[in-house]
């Protein structure tokens, strides 16, 4: 039998740049209306300091907004930007600290049928490589803000044995954060080095 374990509250409470690697390789999963989507994470994105400009909890203000990101490790923060993209992200940490993960890209596995169904397109590395895309492909929205992925059996996240070389991790800096001042130089972004799937900007 193939290996597979669900992540635990364990893995989650870490602090957010260890989760943020250990993330690597490692798969979301959907529930989606009856069929399984999945795909391997090959980017993630630190967002954990309440010092760090482009953090929705800059000053460590607590907002109907951002709540979910003071929630103890391993539930969902997802917003949208532009009014058109959602952003899936993952509180990481102890309860009341504000330390989030973004999920920036992943390579897509199961259910890549009905993925490219929902984002109108047959390319496969065009699909998941990207935050907003990988919500559209996986229909995440507003309905799963703060579920816990530690106990939901809707969305949750999967170890299926892939381990991932520290070697093979690049860190850089994070996308679309011009504004952030010294925090836009930081590098609080994790990938997965020479992997197609890499999110394109």
């Amino acid at each position: 039998m193939k290996y597979m374990k669900r992540l635990n509250r364990e893995f989650y409470t870490k602090d957010a740049i260890t989760v943020a690697k250990n993330l690597l390789g490692k798969y979301l999963a959907h529930n989606y209306y009856g069929h399984k989507l999945s795909g391997k994470i090959v980017e993630t994105e630190v967002y954990a300091d309440i010092n760090d400009l482009a953090s929705h909890c800059y000053g460590g203000k607590i907002t109907k907004r951002n709540k979910a990101e003071f929630m103890i490790g391993g539930h969902i923060y997802i917003y949208l930007v532009y009014g058109m993209y959602w952003q899936l992200n993952i509180s990481t940490g102890k309860e009341g600290v504000p330390e989030c993960v973004l999920i920036r890209a992943l390579k897509p596995v199961d259910g890549i049928d009905i993925m490219m169904k929902k984002r109108n397109t047959n390319n496969i590395s065009n699909l998941t490589n990207g935050p907003g895309k990988l919500c559209d492909a996986f229909g995440f929205n507003k309905s799963h803000y703060a579920l816990d992925l530690a106990v939901s059996k809707k969305i949750y996240i999967e170890d299926r044995g892939l381990k991932i070389n520290k070697k093979e991790i690049i860190s850089a800096k994070r996308i679309g954060i011009d504004y952030a001042a010294e925090w836009k130089d930081k590098l609080l972004r994790f990938y997965i080095q020479n992997n197609k799937f890499v999110s394109q900007f």
